[in-house]
């Protein structure tokens, strides 16, 4: 071949892959660009998930129906004993007489799907923003399926099977599972460590059962932290808050952790228990409980322990991100109060009808709790600790995550 013609062919090429590599960054930019962060608002009973604003007036911009297969599941529940009588126990027990079709929900690194945790269906489910069709699902072992947690790279999502005692790993654009380790009785609450090495799981026990009198306490099952290598899935260590309680007289105090939430460098370990109004700071280095916020109690709620709702008198946490203040939804007391971090001091109880989950503001400036028995979310402000916002949204919302759609995203069918 003459050496002008190879020439060319070089120049050529070259300017393919200039061409072929410049769109695609760019397109990539674009990508990173049009994406809007929100919120997701599980409705539980509605079976659908609200979408709002992640910061100001937490104004809602669509609603997505997580059950778009409904029919279908129903008719496999209906056609399989075992599953109809799980599907009508978590109906009459921790559904409060409803069905539990949203439990946790995260959206793709990419905006363009949720991935939803539905219990009464035990499974994941991936949900196309654009059409609301089904993308995936992945069928939980045993019968229900709970919370769940995103690493921090957006890749994996990790899911507690309650009534198996597994959590399940998945790749949350493919649905393929990555992993699961074994747990405690009822897992509930997943954290990855913030490097995304660890996968911190907290076991609840038995929540649905009436031997809710201090002294049965140890009816309610293996309840403890198990903490696993969140590439191998091998566990790293377990934690039993159990002899962590004892040690600082608590004897008569649950040990089933509940929601909790890491200090920004992840030192303190900062947790809610079964039947407590308050909760408690954990040192990782020393392994101990050192310090014990008790909050006040409601007046007007019964200190009878089976009236609480699956054993929760206070169920949501979290943290401002300079790790200042703390905020706590007093779940049966009907309030919520931010807390200061440094002197354990509660700021005023901010009227609030059986908040059932804490979280922060796309912008950090305000904590926001799920009213499940107003049917709204409250943003309260983390400086003031007094209410901002309150804006309504579907039937029983429980679990409220930051995530993000694409810019010009509408909702597909669900008003």
């Amino acid at each position: 071949m003459p050496a002008f013609r190879r020439r060319h062919l070089r120049s050529v090429a070259a300017a393919l892959a200039l061409t072929a590599t410049v769109p695609a960054t760019a397109a990539a930019a674009d990508s990173t660009a049009a994406l809007r962060e929100v919120m997701f608002v599980g409705n539980n009973w509605d079976g659908t998930a609200d979408v709002i604003k992640s910061t100001g007036d937490l104004a809602r911009i669509g609603r997505v129906d997580v059950i778009p297969d409904k029919d279908e599941r129903m008719a496999e529940i209906n056609a399989d004993p075992i599953k109809w009588i799980y599907f009508m126990a978590i109906r009459n027990s921790v559904g409060e007489g409803h069905d539990q079709f949203v439990d946790d929900m995260y959206s793709t690194p990419d905006g363009t799907s949720v991935v939803v945790s539905r219990p009464s269906f035990a499974d994941v489910v991936s949900i196309d923003l654009a059409s609301g069709r089904i993308n995936w699902r992945f069928p939980v072992s045993g019968y229900r399926s709970d919370h769940m947690a995103v690493s921090p790279d957006g890749t994996k999502v990790a899911v507690s099977a309650s009534t198996a005692n597994t959590v399940h790993v998945l790749d949350i654009v493919t649905g393929k599972q990555l992993g699961s380790f074994a747990t405690g009785d009822k897992p509930h609450e997943n954290i990855f460590s913030k490097d995304g090495k660890y996968i911190w799981n907290m076991a609840i026990g038995d929540v649905n059962t009436q031997t809710d009198a201090p002294w049965l306490d140890w009816t309610k099952g293996d309840r403890r932290i198990t903490v696993v290598d969140a590439t191998t899935f091998k566990q790293v260590k377990v934690i039993d808050m159990r002899e962590r309680l004892d040690a600082i007289g608590l004897k008569d105090y649950s040990d089933a952790v509940r929601p909790a939430v890491f200090s920004p460098d992840e030192s303190k370990l900062y947790f809610q228990v079964s039947f407590f109004n308050g909760f408690f700071e954990y040192d990782l280095a020393t392994d101990k409980i050192t310090r014990t916020k008790t909050l006040p109690k409601n007046p007007s709620t019964s200190d009878d322990r089976t009236t609480f709702v699956n054993d929760s008198r206070h169920h949501g946490l979290s943290m401002s991100p300079d790790g200042s203040k703390l905020c706590v939804a007093g779940t049966m007391d009907d309030y919520a109060t931010v807390v200061d971090r440094g002197t354990l001091q509660q700021g005023p109880l901010v009227t609030a009808a059986k908040p059932y989950w804490a979280t922060v503001s796309g912008d950090g400036k305000s904590c926001v709790v799920s009213e499940s028995g107003a049917d709204q979310v409250t943003a309260i402000d983390f400086a003031t600790g007094e209410k901002t916002v309150s804006v309504p949204v579907g039937d029983h919302p429980q679990r409220v995550r930051l995530g993000h759609v694409t810019a010009n995203w509408t909702s597909p069918s669900a008003s």
